[in-house]
């Protein structure tokens, strides 16, 4: 008798189960972010009525930055361990690809996965040695990293030292110039997010989130955190070191102060925790946000540090508000639009 009424509890208790994912499934939308990249593919048709290379120009950089987010997130968000030195894999993906252009021709996008594999490698090997530490202690040698990273290469004359490298332009007509750059940059951003979807869904994903949770209690539950650890530092520097590559070709140089500004690992943190870290439409939502903050800023209040300083009070106004992120808050409160519900 008991066992039946064991077996008839399990049974219930799958049913329940299946029926929560299936509501789940019900409120996540798929058609919005398709649309969206649809959109942002025929977007440059806009070029036959005119010129909109400045449009086009501020969607490749948001896409840009979705990539590096995203990437970033796997690590920071996904297992919880926050670095500001990834700025270092997209210096390592920019300088290996734009040499390879600059010297035999190659174009960095063609370049791009195995300026990815080579900054996966390092992250790998860097993971062994930086990931041995957390908390404040990790977010210190993550910045030395950075420092140390750009003292080589200023010092570096191979690949041009602090004067960086010229890179040749493409021979497209003006108006066109942007575009094998802008599609290159909208795919990877689709298929950054799309990865990162699968990462979060999968047995790897549910482990880097226990350890996010309790790294303690994810060992003791046979979890090897190491090997995830490390696993989640080169898939993330992957991501960035790919970005890095295609961007080095779109400025048309390479120079350390573009790649090692402790800045770009900052919006690649600050994206995250606005939009909602650990999420995945949240990287997208905050790159998009802090972008178009700048943007107007600079527009309306010129290039100086008036700018920042408003950027970021908005900033700080937001997260009053939403301190879990934008998507993160929303889902807490039941409240989340289906179109942001991407996870």
């Amino acid at each position: 008798m008991a066992i039946n009424d064991t077996s008839s509890v399990l049974e219930a208790r799958e049913a329940y189960n299946a029926k929560l994912a299936g509501a789940h499934d019900k409120t996540r939308i798929v058609w919005f972010p398709v649309t969206l990249l649809a959109v942002l593919l025929i977007l440059p048709a806009l070029q036959f009525a005119g010129n909109y290379n400045y449009v086009l120009h501020l969607v490749l950089f948001t896409a840009c930055y979705v990539i590096m987010a995203s990437g970033w997130n796997v690590l920071g968000g996904f297992t919880g361990y926050i670095s500001l030195g990834h700025n270092v894999f997209f210096a390592i993906g920019g300088y290996f690809a734009g040499m390879i252009f600059a010297r035999y021709g190659i174009s960095t996008i063609i370049l791009a996965p195995l300026a990815g594999l080579l900054c996966a490698v390092a992250g790998f090997l860097l993971g062994q040695i930086m990931l041995k530490t957390r908390g404040p202690s990790f977010i210190i040698s993550s910045l030395a990293l950075v420092m140390i990273a750009r003292i080589l290469l200023d010092h570096w004359q191979f690949v041009g030292g602090a004067n960086g490298v010229a890179l040749p332009a493409n021979d497209l007509p003006v108006q066109w110039a942007k575009l094998p750059y802008y599609y290159a940059f909208v795919l990877l951003a689709a298929f950054t997010v799309w990865a990162c979807y699968k990462i979060k869904h999968s047995k790897f994903g549910l482990g880097l989130r226990a350890i996010s949770k309790d790294e303690i209690k994810a060992e003791s539950a046979g979890i090897n955190t190491r090997l995830y650890k490390q696993l989640a530092f080169a898939i993330s520097a992957a991501f960035v070191g790919m970005a890095g590559a295609i961007w080095g070709e779109y400025l048309t140089y390479i120079r350390p102060n573009i790649f090692t500004i402790i800045l770009v690992s900052v919006y690649m943190v600050l994206m995250c925790i606005l939009g909602g870290k650990g999420t995945i439409a949240g990287p997208v939502i905050g790159a998009i946000l802090i972008l178009a903050f700048n943007e107007f800023f600079v527009a309306t209040l010129g290039a100086s540090e008036i700018n920042i300083l408003a950027t970021g009070l908005i900033m700080a106004l937001v997260l009053m508000f939403f301190p879990l992120g934008i998507v993160g808050t929303l889902a807490k409160a039941g409240k989340l639009p289906r179109i942001l519900n991407w996870d």
